[in-house]
């Protein structure tokens, strides 16, 4: 039987990036409940949640026994006059030192948040961003660790046609979201049956595809859409993560599931409760899925 590699992530405790996101819990209390949940490693999250330092990010771990994943990472790729190389160059820094082992790139517009409107891409764009995946992914593979390029609600590679435009101009691995997949158009299901060689990291999300098509029409806010319950427990939404784990599987898929939940939150939950409720239920989900899976 295999024995898939499940990990957290902590925007499922509401941990982000954007500004004025949300409350954000602490290191301690996040890495204590994935931990309690039985979950073997977790993503670093934003800059400045875990320590910038390689080592204190390691040592912060090690005390709650847990393994690093890599991260997300955004970045600007498409501007022909900028390179990023020497920004991801100091994050692999630290990601050898933890023993990371997936980067996980998002093409940001170089605006704040994910609802400011798009950059309109031209060749020139397509091309800058091709050229830098490609040699981010070279570069990174000689320090050991996989790049993967995550389609997301708000960045340069969202919808389809991006995501079609990844896989015909570049080599680099995807990370599946099947959340943000979905909202900007591609069939996660599908991509996973067609690209499964093109899948080198998953991050799992049930949706409630309802809500979801109100943030693709344009008539909610990915932030409000969030906060308005967008992502659910694993099984309890509208994606079949089901068929998605089966079929991964059967294609010898060997990454991590990360649990990335998205959540909006105004207050420090009470102890027992919050995020780690939803997240007990997606980590039971999947462990159920994947042992009649791989029996």
């Amino acid at each position: 039987m295999t024995t898939i590699r499940i990990a957290g992530a902590p925007i499922s405790w509401g941990v982000c990036e954007v500004p004025g996101w949300g409350h954000q819990m602490g290191p301690e209390r996040v890495l204590t409940e994935m931990a309690a949940l039985g979950l073997e490693a977790m993503e670093f999250g934003p800059l400045g949640f875990l320590p910038e330092d390689a080592q204190g990010r390691k040592d912060t771990l090690a005390r709650h026994h847990m393994k690093a994943v890599g991260g997300f990472f955004p970045a600007v790729l498409h501007d022909p006059g900028f390179d990023p190389l020497p920004g991801i160059e100091k994050e692999l820094d630290a990601y050898v030192a933890a023993d990371a082992e997936v980067l996980v790139l998002a093409a940001e517009t170089g605006l704040d948040g994910y609802d400011a409107p798009r950059p309109v891409m031209a060749e020139e764009n397509w091309q800058a961003l091709a050229d830098n995946l490609n040699r981010i992914s070279a570069h990174a593979a000689t320090r050991g660790i996989t790049v993967v390029i995550h389609p997301h609600a708000g960045t340069m590679v969202e919808t389809k046609a991006d995501v079609d435009e990844v896989l015909s101009r570049t080599t680099t691995a995807f990370c599946l979201d099947t959340g943000h997949m979905w909202i900007g158009g591609t069939d996660p299901v599908a991509f996973a049956k067609d690209h499964g060689d093109r899948v080198g990291h998953v991050h799992f999300k049930d949706v409630r595809l309802d809500i979801a098509q109100k943030v693709r029409d344009g008539e909610l806010s990915y932030y409000d859409a969030v906060k308005s319950g967008l992502y659910t427990p694993l099984g309890q939404g509208d994606v079949d993560v089901k068929d998605i784990t089966t079929t991964l599987i059967s294609q010898g898929y060997s990454g991590w599931f990360v649990l990335e939940q998205d959540l909006v939150m105004s207050q420090e939950p009470d102890e027992g409760g919050g995020p780690v409720v939803d997240a007990k239920d997606s980590v039971e989900f999947l462990r159920s899925v994947a042992a009649e899976a791989t029996a």
